[in-house]
């Protein structure tokens, strides 16, 4: 039964999954959201992934009606039923169902979606050669640590990557790099590894916490601190990570070659170390 959900308890085929118009999460995107991986049927930090949901529910004073092990429940269930080894798993939490106003409604459960649909790597010949990324004006609002549902600024930047030929777009708000629109960024120069500090201005990927763990135990210097746009144009090399991109060079960015234009070692050696982690699951 591959590619299904549940909404609020009821399992189905995914396209036959179906929520209220009237639902918060359509009309206002009134709600937080979280996507996590499996490897060979093994959930990936799965208790990172659901602490975070909930951080994120709390930032907008929205309590999901179900408790951390329900909800770890619900997505070992799926990944079982979907049948797939490398599962992608999505959870979206909204407010619930009420007319349209906008105020909290009072009395009103929220909704929970979960979809699981099979998860294709990145090929091996795109990590291989590398990936370019443009940048651009970071339009979205203060609060980016929280992963809600108004995504809008990301589309608009991701599309304005693939149009200008580029993989990723990366958010530059007055003159300092943050992240790309659906990833993290690091930065290296010589053997020192950079990528901007967790805050209000970036979402502090799962994938992004183990690469910085992973690093530090491998000797490698890890920095979170501030890039600006112009340094990064002279990095030695950069990469992005991601639930779904993993650790992904980057080797232009707005046309210009970083570094050799090829993926570089310090890269290639924490791909390495995520990758045996990886297989220790």
């Amino acid at each position: 039964m591959p590619n299904i959900a549940c909404v609020n308890g009821k399992w189905s085929a995914l396209a036959s999954a179906v929520i209220s118009v009237e639902d918060r999460g359509f009309q206002f995107g009134d709600g937080v959201y979280e996507v996590i991986r499996t490897y060979g049927g093994h959930i990936f930090h799965l208790d990172e992934h659901i602490r975070r949901l909930y951080e994120s529910a709390r930032l907008i004073q929205m309590a999901p009606r179900e408790t951390p092990a329900q909800i770890e429940k619900i997505i070992r269930a799926g990944c079982k039923k979907s049948g797939y080894k490398n599962v992608k798993i999505y959870i979206q939490m909204t407010r619930g169902i009420a007319p349209r106003s906008h105020p909290f409604p009072k009395g009103v459960r929220p909704t929970a979606v979960f979809t699981f649909r099979r998860l294709d790597p990145v090929p091996q010949t795109i990590q291989d050669k590398g990936v370019s990324a443009i940048s651009i004006d970071d339009i979205r609002w203060n609060r980016c640590h929280v992963k809600s549902l108004n995504l809008l600024p990301n589309i608009l930047a991701r599309e304005g990557a693939i149009q200008s030929g580029a993989y990723e777009a990366i958010f530059v708000r007055d003159g300092q790099v943050w992240e790309g629109a659906g990833s993290n960024l690091f930065a290296v120069y010589g053997q020192e590894v950079v990528t901007p500090p967790a805050g209000k201005f970036l979402l502090s990927g799962i994938t992004r916490d183990r690469v910085l763990a992973l690093g530090r135990k491998k000797g490698i210097a890890m920095h979170e601190r501030n890039i600006a746009l112009l340094d990064l144009y002279k990095a030695d090399e950069i990469f992005l990570t991601g639930t779904t991109v993993e650790i992904l060079p980057v080797v232009r960015v707005d046309k210009r070659k970083i570094g050799t234009g090829k993926p570089g070692k310090v890269t290639s050696l924490l791909r390495d170390a995520f990758l045996e982690e990886i297989g220790s699951l």
